[in-house]
């Protein structure tokens, strides 16, 4: 028995954590940090893992919606104060259009991204 055509569902969590790693990977980003909405959709994510007996993959601070067959993603973030939030902003919509797409083989519509804080250098 052959298959000829699969269908696979890539679930929401798999693209937020795969969209988290692109994000705290970008040069300038300090951490992801949820605001109070990231924090309600965290802890619903972690407590239906939890339930289905999967480790809560990381991905705070990521909000992932996929309808109609597209993918769209919001990071909240803190940025480092030497580096300019809009350029660091652009640089992981960047990161995380092209990482998905290598990871999971899915177009990402649209990525927004929100500076939380931008963290002041030590002194």
């Amino acid at each position: 028995m052959s298959v000829d055509s699969a269908d696979y569902v890539i679930a929401d969590p798999v693209i937020a954590s795969v969209a988290a790693r692109a994000a705290i990977a970008t040069p300038g980003v300090v951490r992801l940090e949820p605001g109070l909405r990231g924090l309600v959709t965290a802890w619903t994510r972690a407590a239906r893992q939890w339930w289905k007996g999967l480790d809560p993959a990381p991905a705070d601070g990521v909000r992932v919606r996929t309808a109609d067959g597209r993918v769209s993603v919001h990071i909240d973030l803190v940025t480092a104060a030497a580096d300019q939030a809009a350029a660091v902003g652009r640089a992981v919509q960047r990161a995380v259009t092209r990482f998905v797409a290598e990871q999971t083989g899915l177009v990402v519509d649209e990525v927004s991204v929100s500076i939380m804080d931008i963290e002041p250098e030590p002194r």
